[in-house]
Formats: structure tokens, C-alpha cells, sequence
């Protein structure tokens, strides 16, 4: 892992991202990009050229000297940061500037949806997740270590996530997790008998090429998909959750309705996403 790509807000969830990111980076002897992206007004562009000019000139100084402070932090030491402003807050540059880079992994810092303004709000989240072709790692709090030994890849074992499967063990290896695959069974028209599930995923992995994930398959039942993965997740002392999505739909398209989202919301855990 090469490259890790860090939007801020200078928030504390911006902190909290940044502490993972930082320790990731060291670990895996990455450069860490850190973007912020300003949020200039309208009315910045239907002023005259020079008054245009000035707002923006204070804002760019204004970003530089927070990410002065921003960036002053022990756990930095060693590390190669690179800061960024970007002028717009435009969350589709995000995916834009990774892939430029040839990022290998967004960090975002999130908390949840509000009525507040800012990058890291579950919506703007989403909406990276949505757009991003790089994985993205979603964090919610300050974690203790960024040994994620313990990984639930909750998938439902379709030829469509094949190729994010592929992305997300490579991902995994590099991180040095143990994954365990999860399938949630449901009582509802998405219910499946047992000789139902067994096809499937026995399919799925001769398709994927993936030798050696038998014996890491959970088959759990629960009255929901994000009631199943937490309920798991807790029970197996996971230490981040895995999921694939989809670029039209965003998170929602996977499991179907909010319940990805509210998987992103509700968990205390690190998110890892890896877009179908």
C-alpha cells in the first residue's frame, strides 16, 4: 500500500482519521495525501475579478495556516504527508485525486447524518463511497490500533461482486487481516434454503478463484441484513467490517434500501467499502 488518501474538515473526526491514517501509513511505509477541499460562496463568482481574487487568496491562507496547526502532531513524525487544497468542495474529486495518485485506500472520518454542514456528515460520506472507485476505509472514533486481524467481508455471494471480492482480499492480504466471509439469511422472499446457499457460494468461489475461503464462510440468520452483520460482527470480536457497493446506488444498492447505510451509521466499528 503505496498511497492513502485523507479528505479533512479539521474537525475532530477529521483527527480521528487522520491518527488512523498516520498509523497505517507508517506501518505500510505509505505517502499520506491530506486534501481539504474549501468551500468558496457564490457570491465569490459573480464578484469583479479582483475582489474574486482576494476572497480566495484569504481563504488559501487562512486553509494553510489550519493545516499548519491541523498537521503539528507526534504521531506525524516519520510520516510523508502531503497537503492539498483543492478550492471546491466537490466529493466527487476525492475518487479524482486518488486514482491521480494512485492511491490504493481513502481514509474519510465520519459522523453520522446531521443537519450540519461539512465533509464528514453520513450523506457526504455516502456520496464518496458511492463515486469512489479506490476502497475506503470509514472511521468513526479514535481507534486503538489499526491491527484490523479480525475482518467480517459481508457479501450475498453474487457473480456481480466478484470483481469487488477480488479488490477487497487483495486489500485485506496487504492489510494483513483475517477475513471471515458472512452471508445473512433472511425470513422474507429473500430466503434461502441451505442446499440454496451452499450452490451459490460454492459458485461464487469457483468463479472468483478463490481457493481456500471454505472454512472462512459464517451462515448467520437474523430478521435483517444489518441487524445479522452487527450482531455478528460483536459476537466474533471483529475489529472492522467489510461490504461492496454499488456506484449508482451508493451504499444502498448491496443489501438493498438504507440498510448499508445504517450499517455505516450504526456500527462503532471501522467500514471498509469497496465499490462493484
Amino acid at each position: 500500500m503505496k498511497k492513502i488518501i485523507l479528505p479533512v474538515d479539521f474537525s475532530k473526526h477529521s483527527e480521528y482519521a487522520l491518527e488512523t491514517a498516520a498509523a497505517l501509513a507508517k506501518k505500510h511505509d505509505s505517502q499520506l495525501i491530506v486534501m481539504n477541499m474549501l468551500e468558496l460562496s457564490e457570491s465569490v463568482f459573480s464578484e469583479s475579478g479582483q475582489v474574486r481574487q482576494d476572497e480566495m487568496l484569504f481563504m488559501l491562507a487562512a486553509a494553510n495556516k489550519e493545516f499548519e496547526t491541523f498537521l503539528d502532531k507526534d504521531y506525524l513524525e516519520g510520516v510523508d504527508v502531503v497537503p492539498m487544497i483543492k478550492h471546491h468542495k466537490v466529493l466527487k474529486e476525492v475518487d479524482v485525486i486518488a486514482k491521480e495518485h494512485g492511491a490504493d485506500l481513502i481514509v474519510m472520518g465520519s459522523r453520522g447524518h446531521s443537519n450540519h454542514d461539512g465533509i464528514f456528515t453520513g450523506s457526504n460520506t455516502e456520496k464518496v463511497v458511492r463515486y469512489s472507485d479506490t476502497p475506503v476505509l470509514v472511521v468513526k472514533s479514535k481507534l486503538n490500533d489499526v491491527d484490523f486481524d479480525n475482518i467480517v467481508l459481508a457479501s450475498d455471494f453474487s457473480e456481480e461482486s466478484i470483481p469487488a471480492f477480488k479488490k477487497a482480499s487483495k486489500l485485506l492480504n496487504e492489510l494483513g487481516s483475517n477475513v471471515s466471509l458472512l452471508h445473512v439469511n433472511l425470513p422474507s422472499v429473500k430466503f434461502r434454503s441451505s442446499q440454496e446457499i451452499e450452490e451459490r457460494v460454492t459458485n461464487f468461489l469457483e468463479k472468483a478463484n478463490a481457493k481456500g475461503w471454505t472454512e472462512k464462510i459464517n451462515y448467520v440468520s437474523d430478521y435483517s441484513v444489518e441487524d445479522g452483520i452487527l450482531n455478528h460482527s460483536k459476537k466474533t470480536k471483529a475489529k472492522a467490517i467489510a461490504m461492496t457497493t454499488h456506484g449508482r446506488k451508493g451504499l444502498s444498492h448491496f443489501f438493498g434500501g438504507s440498510i448499508a447505510e445504517d450499517v455505516v451509521n450504526h456500527s462503532a466499528l471501522p467500514i471498509l467499502t469497496f465499490k462493484m
